[in-house]
């Protein structure tokens, strides 16, 4: 992990600004200082910020509840969740309101997004910034071991969102009925064959089903280094035909015979529960644990990652070019960063996802928030974390499964 020279001896600001002469930061990346950001917070006092977020978490509505009221409490801003299924409605929406002329009174002030929907919004000019890396809490984001927190699913961030949390593509099984998990696509496909109809992955588009597609991906091409560039049509053909025959093999041997598919993770995560799945998936590697403890699973459910590597990326906010509440919206990204709105958001009676943040740019008091005993449920053995493809590449990809199996 970065470490702050002799324990933050150096001041934040000259620290980074060093590093930007040096040529290790982006001249954008430079903090705010005292009497700028003191300025955003005065500006932001008083004001509202609709934050468009995924409300498909009874959780993750009641961490933004508690999110609202600190943001209340400590800086005068009210915070609205604008509850969402889709950020590709929102980027809709902003674009729409783009095309419109309205420059300056955005019906959107913070988005949680990341992959395909932030390559669209940079590529349109619809978002604000850069501003992320001037955030007096991002000094403790973990850019070297993490580094996902600078490139979402392979394109350069350059300060225009700023990283919430990560996620890691995690398998749970029913440990009664599973002895030995599958260990990569090809020892699950010998699973289901014997057991046929006890695993399968949500429909495509939903992102948990696109997500298990590309591990697939990741774990049978021969090019994996063609995802980390922009989508190909040349290459789109070599780079997925194994894809396309693992699945074939597998399909056959899902829920219904891989002719239906769950509508969510959700569904599937359920179906475990009551039996009808042994084995099922999550990009929260704690979401098996939370769900144990809220007496939603059974407490015989084991957590576990391809040895390998599995899929993981961060997830982010970002604030649009037409956004009103400009300043508040940044104050909210910065209390969302903060170690105690971290460590809360970790923990697996709350939430459960992991931080950005890197422990050894935290006080001890700062750290000791997130240790907590260890809990059933969790996963044991971490595997490396495979970056996404670019984001590019994810629309040609649920297209093409789409036209094979979506009918």
């Amino acid at each position: 992990m970065n470490r702050l020279p002799a324990a933050r001896a150096l001041s934040r600001r000259t620290f980074l600004t060093a590093a930007v002469a040096s040529g290790a930061l982006p001249a954008w990346a430079v903090p705010a200082d005292s009497a700028t950001w003191k300025r955003i917070e005065a500006d932001a006092r008083g004001q509202t910020v609709y934050f468009n977020a995924w409300a498909g978490s009874e959780r993750i509505n009641a961490y933004l509840q508690w999110v609202a009221g600190e943001v209340q409490r400590l800086h005068g801003v009210t915070l609205q969740h604008v509850k969402i299924t889709d950020a590709a409605e929102v980027v809709r929406r902003v674009r729409a309101e783009k095309a419109a002329g309205r420059t300056a009174d955005g019906s959107v002030d913070l988005l949680w997004i990341n992959g395909e929907n932030f390559l669209t919004m940079k590529r349109e000019a619809l978002l604000f910034g850069p501003w992320a890396e001037a955030l007096p809490a991002f000094s403790a984001v973990d850019v070297v071991g993490k580094p996902t927190t600078r490139l979402d699913f392979s394109e350069p961030v350059d300060g225009l969102e700023a990283p919430w949390g990560m996620a890691q593509l995690t398998f749970f099984a029913d440990g009664q009925r599973v002895t030995t998990v599958p260990d990569n696509i090809t020892e699950l496909t010998a699973w289901a064959l014997r057991h046929p109809g006890r695993f399968t992955y949500p429909r495509l588009p939903q992102f948990h089903g696109t997500t298990f597609i590309k591990q697939v991906l990741m774990e049978t091409t021969a090019d994996r280094a063609a995802l980390g560039k922009p989508y190909s049509a040349e290459a789109f053909g070599r780079v997925t035909a194994p894809l396309w025959k693992a699945l074939d093999a597998l399909h056959p041997h899902l829920w219904r015979q891989g002719r239906l598919f769950p509508a969510s993770d959700a569904v599937a995560r359920q179906m475990l529960a009551d039996g009808e799945l042994w084995i099922s998936l999550t990009f929260n590697p704690n979401e098996a644990a939370s769900e144990m403890l809220a007496g939603k699973l059974s407490s015989s459910v084991v957590s576990y990652q391809h040895s390998g590597g599995t899929v993981g990326n961060t997830h982010f906010v970002a604030i649009p070019f037409n956004a009103r509440a400009r300043a508040g919206a940044q104050v909210v990204a910065n209390f969302l960063l903060s170690p105690a709105a971290q460590a809360r958001k970790a923990d697996v009676r709350q939430w459960g996802d992991p931080t950005v943040l890197a422990m050894d740019r935290l006080t001890p008091a700062e750290r000791a928030a997130f240790q907590a005993n260890p809990v059933p449920g969790v996963v044991q053995r971490v595997a490396p974390v495979w970056p996404e493809p670019h984001g590019s590449w994810v629309d040609p990809i649920e297209q093409e499964w789409l036209r094979r199996y979506g009918r």
